[in-house]
């Protein structure tokens, strides 16, 4: 039995040999491997291999979308990209390189070439004086721009214009008056204020009655002859400063009360001058004249001091004058 078994072990054992060979597993390593990649080959060809996919928020593998969410997320990028304000994003990339490129002139400009043009600008501006209005000012300004512009053009490349540059700072100076004028005077400090040119119109229609101001307080007498926006001149019979009425008409009963009372000698008042706006009432003297000021004045000849408006060249030399004549006043009639 023993010899059985023996013999056994040896013919399985070189059975094992001959099938196990080297070369077979080699053989059949490839063949596994040729097979494997026919598989993965087949699974990229075949149809709908290339669909998106998401992972699975479940966990384990990815989710592939059918042909209809395809479509659906093709044509919501379609839309979105037609929404697009492709006109309005090309001209703010137009704005952006003009913006670079005007900061890169900027930039170029020397400073001192820039201490050089402010210096012969307020040598012009001097030259015109202290009177020189804003427009002639301009004009001062703007002629110097032209002049050293053609002085630019017709030197030679070594520069003969009074600036005494050089041939690249002359360069960098004639695109700057050329094209950034207005950011070479913001450069060097140099602004003009606009002229505000005020024109009062009047769009009333024809013969239509003009509205009258309504004066506060209980209407005056006829005999104090009321008028608006009017300063009579006098001898000062009572002082406004420390004299003071509720109204216009107050302020005329004090006149026709005092002149009636006034004893022999003393000045009669026959002209009343009152101060109706809240605001105070100009004056050329030195005080300052409150709401309800009440002047009593005599006149044999009362004589204006200021009707209606005051004129231009008045409000020039007092520059703190309204335009229109804030007293009001009136002769007291016989």
């Amino acid at each position: 039995m023993a010899r059985g078994i023996a013999r056994a072990v040896s013919f399985g054992g070189r059975a094992t040999a001959g099938w196990c060979s080297y070369r077979r597993i080699t053989v059949a390593v490839c063949l596994g491997n040729l097979v494997a990649a026919l598989l993965v080959l087949r699974s990229l060809t075949a149809p709908g291999s290339f669909a998106p996919t998401a992972p699975n928020r479940g966990g384990g593998g990815v989710v592939q979308y059918t042909e209809e969410q395809i479509k659906s997320v093709k044509e919501s990028i379609r839309i979105r990209r037609e929404a697009e304000p492709v006109e309005l994003v090309q001209a703010v990339k137009k704005l952006r390189k003009v913006f670079a490129r005007e900061e890169k002139r900027r930039k170029e400009l020397p400073l001192v070439l820039k201490q050089k043009i402010s210096y012969d600008i307020l040598r012009r501006l001097q030259d015109l004086g202290d009177n020189g209005s804003l427009a002639q000012q301009r004009e001062v300004v703007e002629s110097w721009r032209t002049e050293k512009l053609k002085d630019i053009k017709s030197a030679s490349t070594q520069n003969q214009s009074n600036l005494d540059l050089s041939s690249e700072e002359t360069r960098l100076l004639k695109r700057a008056l050329e094209f950034n004028w207005h950011m070479l005077m913001e450069d060097i400090g140099l602004w003009i204020p606009e002229e505000v040119i005020h024109t009062v119109h009047d769009d009333k229609p024809e013969n239509e009655p003009e509205e009258e101001e309504i004066i506060a307080g209980p209407p005056l007498s006829p005999q104090c002859n009321a008028e608006l926006h009017t300063d009579y001149d006098g001898a000062a019979v009572r002082w406004g400063l420390t004299h003071h009425k509720e109204s216009a008409a107050d302020c005329c009963q004090a006149c026709l009360d005092q002149a009636k009372n006034a004893k022999p000698g003393e000045l009669k008042c026959n002209i009343w001058v009152y101060c109706p706006s809240e605001f105070g009432c100009f004056s050329p003297d030195k005080y300052e004249h409150k709401h309800q000021e009440c002047w009593l004045k005599q006149a044999d000849q009362p004589k204006l001091n200021f009707k209606d408006k005051y004129s231009e060249s008045y409000r020039d030399a007092h520059p703190t004058a309204p335009v229109v004549v804030p007293w009001m006043s009136g002769v007291i009639s016989a």
